[in-house]
């Protein structure tokens, strides 16, 4: 007010002046109780880390508190330097992420993409963040131009074969560190199948498998074991067997999101994970119908 800058315009301006690395924006708040529930869940799921952001968005997506949060932690991973492959997932909470990302140099850091990233429309994955993460760091990153879902494993075969995708694909198994969100198993809701990648009917018949939660197109039931059906053979995404290395950091939260991230974790193949305080809550509180 004192500087006669309208509202619209100042925001404009902080919003540029934190993605230009001028300012960094960090949730502050009550502790104590997030500190108290990164201690449990470490304990209950065998985490090697886990963050939990204080309550600061009224949504059901919590895109604020997960972008920041993810923000800073991908922040320190590039500063340290310790590991020069990093993968990237796709989706909103991830595209939150890079948004709080302020510029820095990370031009020592390769960043790959984990899975393919378009639909079987050929329609680009709205939530796609390989082409910002560019922007943000001066790394360099690679894509897998290819499909999420193929139309059978002999297509997904011949397709991940060809050279440049293959070559990209082993960059994607050396990612020593991995950056991934978790969704949930709804033909209606998830993200997978508001963009097209997959269908509905799909998603229907993972669910009847047990599938509760998705993650890089992999589902798991409640007690975190692996669900295939005849889906999960043309998926253009890592192994499970792949996913058991490196350090996986999985970025989630929500109202929604309770059930497929106790399916993911209890699966052993998180390392790391960053939510906010009311999903947490969520995840160390009795399981509903328990």
């Amino acid at each position: 007010m004192r500087l006669n800058v309208p509202n619209v315009k100042a925001h404009r301006l902080i919003a540029r002046a934190a993605r230009e690395g001028m300012v960094r924006v960090f949730i502050d708040g009550e502790i104590a109780r997030c500190v108290q529930l990164e201690q449990q869940l470490c304990r209950a799921y065998g985490l090697g880390f886990c963050e939990v952001a204080p309550n600061v968005d009224d949504e059901p997506l919590p895109l604020r508190s997960l972008g920041v949060l993810g923000a800073r932690t991908l922040r320190l991973a590039c500063e340290k330097g310790e590991d020069p492959v990093i993968g990237l997932g796709h989706g909103r909470t991830l595209a939150a992420c890079i948004a709080h990302l302020p510029k820095i140099d990370a031009r020592k850091v390769r960043f790959v993409s984990l899975l393919g990233g378009f639909s079987r429309r050929f329609a680009a994955n709205p939530f796609d963040v390989m082409h910002r993460i560019v922007e943000r760091t001066g790394a360099e990153a690679y894509v897998l131009p290819v499909p999420f879902c193929l139309n059978s494993p002999e297509d997904r075969a011949v397709l991940m074969a060809q050279r440049g995708i293959d070559e990209v694909f082993a960059l994607a198994r050396s990612a020593t560190l991995r950056f991934v969100g978790i969704g949930i198993v709804d033909g209606h809701a998830a993200s997978l199948a508001t963009s097209g990648m997959i269908e509905p009917a799909e998603f229907n018949e993972v669910s009847r498998a047990g599938g509760r939660g998705e993650l890089l197109g992999h589902f798991f039931d409640d007690r975190g074991r692996l669900v295939e059906t005849e889906l999960s053979g043309r998926i253009a995404s890592l192994s499970h067997a792949d996913l058991k290395v490196g350090k996986l950091v999985a970025v989630a939260g929500g109202v929604a999101k309770p059930e497929a991230i106790r399916a993911v974790l209890s699966s052993g193949l998180v390392h790391g994970l960053l939510t906010d305080e009311r999903t947490a809550g969520a995840l160390v509180g009795p399981k509903p119908g328990g």
